[in-house]
């Protein structure tokens, strides 16, 4: 019976024969891997009559107006959809040369499903912040107005993927293999320690060789999260990733993700590589004669099937198959009698014993004929297996000057990367004291010659006026606000800031979005949340309206501690909406999300400076990463959760949490500069990215530099993480002030 492997290969040699293109391959491969290694009971699932066609073609322009692409060549096709080589046509025409970038577009079937959508939003959000020169680089993801197709801009890479080289090449050295996966295994310990991440799909097609020689792993849509608390963030479902790569455990319901689901992966491959297999091995996976039987004993611990059993990481099962172990046991097909002595030199049977010879002559000269040929036998099998002896102690010679050599090397690039630090931290340290400089010069001149035009609204010299709406027929009240009086104000960030957060890490295309930098007259007075919606606020909504969550996140356990006076996370931009829809009911009043200048208005206070607290920031003020500074100043804590809405001290406005925490929803659509924006301090929704909506505050997870006031963060409508919360708005009356009722 024909076995998976051997469909596999006679697919491979069709398509290097050009009678099967690489999507048709990729296709009927992944076929033939899901038939294989599907659950014996579990029934074929229907053929599906629709089409996944994308109906894209060379030449042909995708992307929102303001940022189209290209498309150049189809460079393969996934599970998700296609991915192309495209041309950005934006820094074509800025530069006046090709910029390529490759496009992840994610087909029309699936871009009808909100899961699968919020899925590759998932990854493009997530994989942005995986800085690692072994992962490929995510710029940023969008959608096509013209088709709706979702779909993630990345780095475009040349070379070819492990599948590609393992069918060229064939079975490949423990050595080569080791030294493939090496990088693997760096950016997946990256990824865990800084991010608790576990990618989940480790397969030869989602680790790519470059043209230089360097390794990049592919596609974190599927990773996984794992929290404080036993929780866990799951964007994908439990049952996935690739079959026959696959932990057992994998699809084992309220499971945590661990790294040893990576673990397995990595061992079928190591598996699959040293045997040059084109699919991996269907049930107990065969030993290869290449390994010895502790490198074979620590291979099977890697695809063991109790995670338990598994090493801890996949830089463990690394270092256990490259480490030094016993020489490989003598074949079976060579034995060494126990009589022969091992001596270097073979040393030659001694002369029979002369005696009388008998009178069967012939039959004494056979038998002495036969015990000269077992001695010969003997000593030619000494001759070989030292032979073997000496080859292999030559082979591990070789073997100890390369790794030294390697060691060197690495210590070597070791110094020179320390250098490079050292120079790259005395010029961000450079950088900060020009852009201090040229801040405090700033801020000499505006205090010489203030501006006319200036009129903010003044800051109160009392204690903030308060209010709060009953409901209307039951027991129980809207959250807590405060009254905000009409004003100007200057929205964006001036050139000095913008210096600094640049020697902070801040990238151009986040601080274009700051600009240009504008006055804003806030017409009326309005009632802003006085803290961000908290878990107890929400809790009455969801019992009184039946609502469900739809997101990847449980708003009730996020996986830290939180209390009714913690803000809400787990909320999309849609269920903010619905929540404002029925405060509106419940009290008679109008409730909505703050448009964005009402927000940084109501954060500034009235403030010029960074922050509403002065030019300076740190974990005594507000709730963030503390590993991380702002310009020049002290680290301090990394609480890795939220904080009580009342934990920090308020703006001079009596607003809390209005830096970190939590991420807040406001209204506006997402654009990618202040061109064109309104002057009167309404909601920006013509125009734009209309599936992402504004984000404002930072959050527990992010940088101190993403809390300034004037920072602006788009994400997509639909999606919802432990990082986001909102606060709402009421209008005020007809008469003008809102009053409390």
């Amino acid at each position: 019976m024909q076995t998976a492997i051997d469909k596999i290969r006679e697919l491979r040699a069709l398509h290097e024969d050009g009678l099967l293109s690489r999507q048709e391959f990729d296709q009927r491969k992944n076929a033939i891997l899901d038939a294989a290694h599907a659950p014996a009971q579990a029934p074929a699932a229907p053929t599906s009559s629709r089409g996944t066609e994308l109906g894209l073609m060379a030449g042909q322009q995708v992307g929102p107006p303001n940022r189209r692409y290209r498309l150049e060549r189809l460079i393969a096709l996934g599970g998700m959809g296609q991915v192309w080589q495209a041309t950005d046509l934006a820094t074509h025409a800025e530069l006046g040369h090709s910029a390529q970038v490759a496009l992840k577009i994610l087909s029309p079937e699936l871009t009808e499903s909100a899961s699968h959508a919020k899925l590759l939003v998932q990854e493009a959000t997530r994989a942005r912040r995986l800085a690692h020169e072994h992962i490929v680089r995510v710029y940023d993801w969008a959608q096509d107005p013209a088709t709706s197709s979702y779909f993630v801009i990345m780095e475009c890479l040349e070379g070819e993927d492990l599948d590609s080289l393992l069918a060229r090449e064939g079975a490949l050295p423990l050595a080569r293999v080791l030294a493939l996966l090496r990088p693997v295994a760096e950016a997946l310990d990256y990824a865990w320690e800084r991010h608790r991440l576990v990618h989940r799909d480790i397969k030869p097609a989602n680790v790519f060789v470059t043209a230089r020689g360097d390794v990049k792993l592919l596609d974190f849509g599927i990773a996984a999260r794992a929290r404080a608390g036993g929780r866990t963030a799951t964007e994908a479902p439990a049952l996935s990733g690739t079959p026959g790569y696959r932990a057992p455990e994998a699809g084992s319901p309220g499971s945590v993700p661990a790294r040893q689901l990576d673990v397995y992966s990595v061992a079928v491959m190591v598996h699959q590589m040293v045997k040059g297999l084109a699919a991996p091995a269907i049930g107990e996976p065969p030993r290869p004669q290449e390994l010895n039987d502790a490198r074979w004993e620590a291979l099977r611990s890697g695809f063991a099937q109790d995670p338990a059993a598994r090493p801890e990481s996949v830089t463990a099962l690394l270092d256990r198959l490259a480490a030094p172990d016993a020489p490989a046991s003598v074949p079976d097909a060579i034995v060494v009698e126990p009589a022969v002595p091992a001596a270097p030199e073979p040393i030659p049977a001694p002369e029979p014993e002369p005696v009388p010879e008998p009178v069967d002559s012939q039959a004494d000269e056979r038998s002495r004929n036969l015990a000269a040929a077992a001695a010969q036998a003997a000593r030619q099998q000494l001759r070989e297996q030292q032979k073997r002896e000496r080859l292999e102690a030559e082979a591990a010679r070789r073997a100890r000057r390369d790794a030294l050599r390697e060691q060197l090397a690495a210590r070597r690039d070791e110094e020179v990367a320390k250098t490079r630090q050292a120079q790259d931290e005395a010029q961000r340290k450079l950088l900060q004291a020009k852009a201090a400089a040229a801040y405090l010069a700033e801020q000499e001149r505006a205090r010489k010659q203030p501006t006319p035009q200036e009129a903010p609204a003044p800051a109160p010299a009392e204690p903030p006026t308060l209010l709060r709406d009953r409901f209307l027929d039951t027991e129980g009240a809207a959250p807590e606000l405060v009254v905000l009086r009409a004003g100007r104000f200057q929205m964006g960030s001036p050139e000095h800031e913008r210096k600094i957060a640049m020697a902070c890490g801040a990238q151009k295309n986040w601080l274009a979005r700051e600009t240009p930098q504008h006055w804003v007259g806030i017409a009326r007075p309005f009632a802003m949340g006085r803290y961000p919606v908290t878990v107890g606020e929400w809790r009455v909504f969801v019992e009184a309206t039946g609502w469900q969550p739809g997101g990847e996140v449980d708003w009730s356990a996020p996986g830290f501690p939180q209390t009714d006076m913690h803000p809400v996370v787990g909320v999309s931009w849609g269920d903010a909406q619905r929540y404002v829809a029925w405060l509106s009911e419940r009290t008679g009043r109008r409730y909505r999300l703050p448009s964005e200048a009402e927000w940084e208005y109501a954060c500034r206070a009235g403030t010029k400076t960074a922050f509403s607290f002065g030019d300076a920031i740190d974990t005594n003020l507000a709730n963030y990463d503390g590993n991380f500074t702002w310009n020049g100043g002290a680290r301090g804590d990394y609480r890795r959760g939220t904080t009580p809405v009342d934990h920090f001290a308020p703006n001079p406005w009596g607003l809390h949490d209005m830096h970190g925490n939590v991420w807040e929803w406001v209204q506006d659509v997402m654009h990618d500069s202040y061109e064109g924006a309104p002057l009167d301090g309404s909601a920006w929704e013509e125009g734009g990215e209309r599936a992402r909506r504004i984000l404002r505050g930072g959050s527990w997870l992010y940088n101190p530099r993403y809390l300034r006031s004037a920072l602006r963060n788009g994400f997509s409508a639909v999606m919802s993480n432990d990082i986001v919360g909102f606060r709402v708005v009421r209008e005020p009356d007809e008469e003008g002030a809102p009053d409390e009722r």
